[in-house]
């Protein structure tokens, strides 16, 4: 629906000059388009689907830092969905968004692997401050993990180079 370019896209992360990205789910088209608008505004890289079935070809297509998931979807139930994108892409964040909120859908959509759960109607603020805490713990994750292989590389450089 709404697409922007792809970006370059290797071995699942994404190159350092390009935005964050991130794939908004709900059948709604206005939803999409508000959402899209206010996303987009911010800086990030956005994509739509309007079904489960065309979000995990999305999914499966490229990395996105994170994922806006509607929770009641035409073709599928959003924990269907929530669990296919985290057995896909367990790295991008996942962000279930609902106009039909439970402490039982909450529970269960963190159980499965949703790192924030946000009610309808979504306000503009809220959403950006989720988005960018939940970016913000990716990003420092990701560089932990850059940085522990860079110290695994150096001290096997060290060690082979003491042996040989």
């Amino acid at each position: 629906m709404e697409e922007e370019t792809e970006g370059n896209m290797t071995g699942g992360k994404k190159e350092m000059d390009e935005k964050e990205s991130i794939l908004i789910v709900d059948d709604d088209e206005s939803i999409r388009r508000s959402l899209t608008l206010v996303l987009r505004k911010k800086g990030y890289e956005t994509e739509a689907a309007e079904s489960g079935r065309e979000a995990i070809e999305k999914v499966q297509g490229r990395f996105f830092n994170l994922t806006l998931l509607d929770i009641r979807l035409p073709d599928m139930e959003g924990m269907e969905l929530l669990n296919s994108i985290h057995r896909e892409s367990p790295q991008s964040i996942k962000v279930m968004v609902t106009g039909y909120p439970s402490l039982e859908n909450a529970v269960e959509a963190l159980n499965l692997g949703a790192d924030a759960y946000i009610m309808k109607p979504v306000d503009p603020k809220k959403l950006l401050q989720v988005l960018e805490e939940k970016i913000g713990e990716q990003q420092e994750t990701e560089k932990m993990s850059e940085e522990k292989v860079a110290d695994w590389i150096r001290h096997r450089a060290r060690k082979l180079d003491s042996t040989g």
